[in-house]
C-alpha cells in the first residue's frame, strides 16, 4: 500500500533501487543535492541539468513537465548521509510562483513499478524553488521525508542554504542550460494568506522535525523537523497588498479519483468596501478537522511571513540611516554646524517613517490574525483546543484517531497576545522532553526547584491526558516510570482514575521490568514489520500505541536502563512506542555526549514560558507555553473518567 505522507512524515525504503517521479503540470528544473552529517552540501555535490549525474543519483538534463530521478542507494557514498530533492520554476512561459498552479505532487517507486510513498507539495504561494523529499539514511537503512520547504528567492536562495558557497554562479548555469533565451526576472515577493488555502507552514513535531516545523533550539535540528514551508527573511511584503493568481489553485491530490472534498465555508459578505470577516474551516480539506488543522498552520505561517518582513524592513531602515550617518560624519564640511545637525536630523526621521510605516503594515496583519484567531479558537475540537475550550465539557470518547494534538501555545514577542496553537500529528512521530531544569530560561531560573519539577510533572500529565483522551478505547496504554516516587501528586489523576496500564514502577526493579516489556515489544513489531509477519505475533501482545512516561530521569537508571531508554527513543516511534520524559539534561550529565542523540530525537517543551523554538525558513524565536489545565478546574480528571468507563465498557 502506498504511504501518502504530508510534510515533516517519514516512511522507511525497503529498496535501494528506485525511481522518483514528479508531476508538476508546468515546466520544473529537476535537482538534487547530498548533504553530509552536519547538513551541508558542496559544490560538486549538485546534480543539475548540464551535469545531471552524482553517484548513485541521476536527474533529467534539462527542465521537463514530469522529472524522473533515478536512484541506486547502494553506490551513493559513505560521507553522503541525505538526498535532498529539488524543484524549481525554469521561467519564461511557466508560472513566476508554485502558488499560481496546481500543486506538484511527487512518487517514491521501486524498481518492480510498485509506489512505496507519494507527497503533494499543497500550501505553495510565491515560492520559486522547493525542497520536495529527503532521502536520509537512518541506523544503517535508507528512509524518506516529505519536507516541501519552499523559497520565493528561488534556487539560488535554496543551495546557498544548503552551504552551497557558488549556489548563485550554479543557479545561473541551471537557467542557462534549461531556458538560455529566456531573461531573467524578479522572483514573486511574499503576501500573507488571504485565500484561506493549504498551508505552507510545517508541523514542530516534526520539525521539527518531524515533525513539526520548529526544533528545540535555535538552529535546524539534523533529525526530523517539522514540515516546512517557505521564504527566507530576506524577502520584502508586497507594498501593495497579495498577489493573486490569475486563475483557481487546484490544491486537490492528483492522483485521488473520488469526489472533491467539501469546498471552504465561503465568508459572510461584509460592508461594501470592507472585506468580508474570518471563517472557521475556510481552509481546504477533506473534513472539518482537516481543514481546520490546515487554518490553523495557516494563521502560523502568516504570522512568520508578517514579523520576518517586518523585521527586514526595520532592518533596511536602520542600515540606511547608518549609511546616510556615515556619510555625514565623514564629510568635514558637513561634521558640524547646522548642516550636520539637518542632515542628521533628515536620516533618523527617515528612519522613523520607514520604521513606522512597516509597523503599520505588520499591525494591520496581526489585526486580521487576531480576528481569525478569535472566530477559529471557538470551533477547535477537543484534540486542537485549550484545556479551558467549552468542547472539553461536551467530550466523549473519540471512535477515531484525529489528525493533530494541541501540544500547546507560541507566540513572537512583536504580538504576545496572538498565539497560535502548537499541533503535532498522530500518531507521534517523535517523543516529548518536559524540561525541568531551572537553567533552561530566566523564568525557569527565577523559580523554586522543587517547584519547577513539580510544574514540569503536572505539563507531562496534562499532555499525556490529551494524548489518552483523543485515542479510542483499547487503542492506547500507557506506562508511567516514577523511581522514586516524587512525581506521585501530579501522577494522582492518572492513577486514581485507572487509565494506567499498572501502577507507576518504582525503584530499579521497576525500572528494569517496564524498560524490558517494552523493549521486547519493539523488537518483536519491528521484526514483523520488517517481514510482514504480523499475523505471527504472539496473540497476548498489546498491539496498542504504547506512551512511557519517564519522571525524574536519570534517576534510578543504570547503564544497561539507559541503553534501553535510548533504544526506545530511536526505534520506538515506528511501531507505536513513544516517550514522555521529565527531565533536567544537566542531571545526566555524567553520561556525557552519549545522550545526545536521546535529547536530539525529541521535541523539547518546557513547564514555563520560553522562547527555545525555532524554525527552519525564517528562523523567529518562538515563545512556547505549556497546555496547562486551569487552577482549580476538575475537567482532566473528568475527561479521564470518561476514558476509563469506555474501556471497562470496551473490555466486556
Amino acid at each position: 500500500m502506498t504511504a501518502e505522507l504530508v510534510r515533516g512524515q517519514n516512511h522507511p525504503l525497503p529498496h535501494t533501487r528506485l525511481d522518483i517521479r514528479v508531476s508538476a503540470g508546468h515546466p520544473v528544473v529537476a535537482c538534487a543535492t547530498f548533504v553530509d552529517d552536519r547538513g551541508t552540501a558542496r559544490e560538486e555535490w549538485v546534480a543539475r541539468p548540464g551535469a545531471p549525474v552524482l553517484p548513485g543519483v541521476e536527474v533529467p538534463a534539462g527542465a521537463e513537465s514530469a522529472p524522473r530521478f533515478v536512484l541506486d542507494l547502494d553506490a551513493v557514498p559513505a560521507e553522503a548521509q541525505q538526498i535532498n530533492v529539488l524543484l524549481a520554476l525554469t521561467g519564461g512561459a511557466a508560472p513566476e510562483r508554485f502558488g499560481a498552479t496546481a500543486a506538484p505532487f511527487v512518487a517514491v517507486v521501486a524498481e518492480s513499478g510498485e509506489e512505496i510513498a507519494s507527497f503533494t507539495v499543497t500550501g505553495l504561494d510565491s515560492e520559486t524553488a522547493v525542497v520536495v523529499l529527503e532521502v536520509y539514511r537512518r541506523q544503517g537503512a535508507w528512509k524518506v521525508r516529505a519536507v516541501g520547504q519552499g523559497y520565493a528567492g528561488g534556487l539560488g536562495d535554496l543551495l546557498a542554504d544548503q552551504g552551497v558557497r557558488q549556489a548563485r554562479e550554479i543557479a545561473e548555469a541551471v537557467r542557462a542550460v534549461v531556458a538560455p533565451a529566456v531573461p531573467r526576472t524578479e522572483p514573486a515577493r511574499l503576501s500573507t494568506r488571504t485565500d484561506g488555502g493549504a498551508p505552507a507552514a510545517p508541523r514542530p513535531d516534526q520539525t521539527p522535525a518531524p515533525d513539526a516545523g520548529l526544533s528545540g533550539g535555535r538552529t535546524i535540528p539534523d533529525g526530523p523537523s517539522a514540515p516546512a514551508t517557505p521564504a527566507g527573511p530576506q524577502q520584502t511584503p508586497v507594498p501593495d497588498g497579495p498577489q493573486v493568481p490569475a486563475g483557481p489553485i487546484n490544491y486537490s491530490h492528483p492522483r485521488r479519483r473520488p469526489a472533491a472534498p467539501p469546498p471552504p465555508v465561503a465568508a459572510p459578505a461584509g460592508e461594501p468596501g470592507r472585506p468580508a470577516g474570518p471563517v472557521a474551516g475556510d481552509a481546504t480539506g477533506w473534513s472539518m478537522d482537516e481543514r481546520l488543522y490546515n487554518q490553523v498552520w495557516g494563521m502560523f505561517e502568516d504570522l512568520a511571513r508578517a514579523v520576518a518582513a517586518y523585521r527586514s524592513a526595520v532592518e533596511f531602515a536602520e542600515s540606511r540611516m547608518d549609511k546616510e550617518l556615515d556619510q555625514v560624519l565623514s564629510d568635514p564640511r558637513s561634521r558640524i554646524g547646522s548642516g550636520g545637525d539637518a542632515a542628521r536630523a533628515a536620516a533618523r526621521a527617515k528612519f522613523e517613517q520607514l520604521r513606522d510605516q512597516a509597523r503599520q503594515a505588520l499591525d494591520r496583519d496581526l489585526a486580521q490574525l487576531t480576528a481569525e484567531s478569535e472566530v477559529v479558537e471557538p470551533a477547535l475540537p477537543a484534540s486542537y483546543a485549550r484545556w479551558d475550550n467549552p468542547v472539553w465539557h461536551a467530550y466523549r470518547v473519540p471512535m477515531e484517531i484525529p489528525m493533530a494534538l494541541r501540544i500547546g501555545d507560541i507566540h513572537l514577542p512583536e504580538s504576545p497576545e496572538l498565539r497560535i496553537p502548537l499541533l503535532v500529528r498522530l500518531p507521534l512521530e517523535r517523543g516529548l522532553w518536559v524540561d525541568s531544569g531551572r537553567s533552561s530560561s530566566d523564568a525557569a531560573l527565577a523559580m523554586d526547584e522543587g517547584a519547577l519539577r513539580r510544574q514540569a510533572a503536572d505539563t507531562a500529565v496534562a499532555l499525556a491526558a490529551r494524548l489518552i483522551a483523543v485515542y479510542p478505547p483499547g487503542e492506547f496504554t500507557v506506562h508511567v516510570i516514577d523511581p522514586a516516587g516524587s512525581a506521585a501528586v501530579p501522577l494522582a489523576p492518572l492513577v486514581e482514575t485507572g487509565v494506567l496500564a499498572a501502577p507507576p514502577a518504582a525503584g530499579a526493579q521497576g525500572v528494569h521490568t517496564v524498560l524490558s516489556r517494552l523493549t521486547e515489544r519493539v523488537d518483536l513489531m519491528s521484526m514483523a514489520m520488517r517481514g510482514g509477519a504480523a499475523d505471527a505475533l504472539p496473540p497476548d501482545l498489546d498491539r496498542a500505541e504504547q506512551l512511557l512516561i519517564v519522571n525524574d530521569f536519570p534517576h534510578g537508571f543504570d547503564d544497561r536502563a539507559v541503553t534501553q531508554l535510548r533504544y526506545l527513543a530511536d526505534e520506538g516511534p515506528a511501531v507505536g512506542v513513544h516517550l514522555l520524559m521529565v527531565a533536567d539534561r544537566e542531571d545526566a550529565s555524567a553520561y556525557g555526549p552519549v545522550l545526545d542523540p536521546l535529547w536530539r530525537s525529541l521535541l523539547r517543551v518546557t513547564p514555563v514560558p520560553d522562547d527555545h523554538l525555532a524554525d527552519p525558513w525564517v528562523r523567529h524565536a518562538w515563545t512556547y507555553e505549556p497546555a496547562t489545565v486551569p487552577p482549580g478546574s476538575a475537567i482532566l480528571r473528568q475527561v479521564l473518567e470518561q476514558v476509563a468507563a469506555a474501556r471497562r465498557s470496551w473490555g466486556r
